[in-house]
């Protein structure tokens, strides 16, 4: 039996980073059940990168964003109707133009994916995405009460969280640091993402466990004013930028870490989180998680069972279930372990498995 043949179209794709690139790259790669064609954005590193699924990279031109969106849209037409897929899934809700617009033309099915920022972002391009979709993929079950408050019908909405990479079991990566050490993985771009907090909770957690460390992993456009922080609280040489690095360093930080912190909080417009991938990704490497007790967060973290939920906005809370955490290693062992239970869970194998059906469904119900 042929694989049908599914067009994904998305502005973010490996090798370019982020929650949303590793999320569709894993998509992609994970849905064996498909003959699938990516349109995407081009990314300087693109030539020398894993192929993930046959690619057509469109140019991109960081600086006239709208532009080079515009032409993905007019790159995924024309891939369409040449290629002429059986069904279409539009990655972010930027693609939804060409999505929709190929659906109706080959009378396919379309499926949108999610996310709670961007919905809070573009309200009515969000709301047009979700409305015409045949089905739309929520992240988190916050992202489809958002969704819902903007007038997206239920009926369309499906609940599938991202998957997780399990990496195979290694004596070498569970060595931890002989310094207590706080790792961060995130792009230096929303505030939400409590930077800010993890700042001010550091002066607090040294005082009570003086070599303690915060380790942030990630490149952005926040980075130099929150070095500028650090400096004016004195934390000079226990908080390390990192910036962006290389993913055996990223592995190899997430062994020698004893607790991931991202304190995220719900911004003023109530998106944030679309669910917070990384929280996973550090339960699958065992290490428990302080996290934000609002939003899809609280959906990614078991309060008490992989991690610890707190005020994302409270410095002296944050601090606190670090020092606990820090303090106490069996504890802290116990939840990474639960974690780790949990993201077996969350594979990629079993996420990928439930899009394949969704998609499967919605042809069927086309044919």
């Amino acid at each position: 039996m042929s694989r049908p043949r599914v067009l994904v179209v998305t502005p973010d794709f490996p090798p370019a980073t982020g929650g949303i690139q590793r999320l569709i790259g894993r998509l992609v790669s994970h849905t064996d059940g498909w003959e699938t064609l990516v349109v995407t954005l081009d990314h300087p590193d693109a030539e020398g990168a894993p192929v993930l699924a046959p690619t057509h990279r469109v140019a991109n031109m960081p600086r006239f964003r709208h532009t080079a969106i515009a032409r993905l849209n007019a790159a995924a037409l024309r891939k369409g109707l040449t290629w002429r897929p059986q069904a279409i899934v539009s990655g972010h809700i930027v693609a939804s133009p060409a999505t929709l617009l190929l659906g109706s033309l080959l009378h396919v099915p379309t499926v949108q994916y999610v996310y709670a920022k961007e919905l809070t972002a573009r309200p009515k391009l969000g709301r047009f995405a979700v409305a015409h979709a045949t089905a739309a993929v929520m992240l988190s079950q916050h992202t489809a009460d958002i969704a819902q408050r903007t007038g997206a019908d239920r009926v369309r909405m499906h609940v599938i969280p991202p998957g997780v990479v399990v990496p195979e079991p290694s004596p070498e990566r569970r060595q931890k640091a002989d310094v207590p050490t706080i790792l961060t993985v995130a792009r230096l771009a929303d505030r939400y993402k409590g930077f800010d907090v993890m700042l001010r909770a550091m002066p607090l957690v040294r005082a009570r466990i003086p070599d303690a460390r915060w380790v942030v992993i990630g490149e952005g456009p926040l980075r130099d004013e929150l070095e500028r922080m650090a400096r004016a609280l004195g934390l000079n040489g226990s908080v390390l930028f990192c910036g962006r690095v290389s993913d055996a360093e990223l592995d190899e930080w997430f062994a020698r870490s004893h607790v991931f912190a991202m304190p995220s909080r719900l911004p003023s417009d109530g998106g944030g989180e679309g669910y917070g991938l990384v929280y996973l990704e550090a339960g699958a490497r065992g290490l428990p998680c302080v996290a934000g007790n609002l939003g899809a967060v609280a959906e990614a973290v078991i309060d008490g069972e992989t991690g610890l939920l707190v005020d994302a906005t409270d410095h002296l809370k944050t601090a606190d279930a670090l020092v606990d955490l820090l303090a106490k290693p069996d504890r802290a062992e116990a939840l990474g372990a639960a974690g780790l239970v949990r993201a077996r869970t969350l594979s990629w194998d079993r996420m990928a498995a439930a899009v394949e059906a969704l998609v499967a469904d919605l042809m069927a119900r086309h044919a």
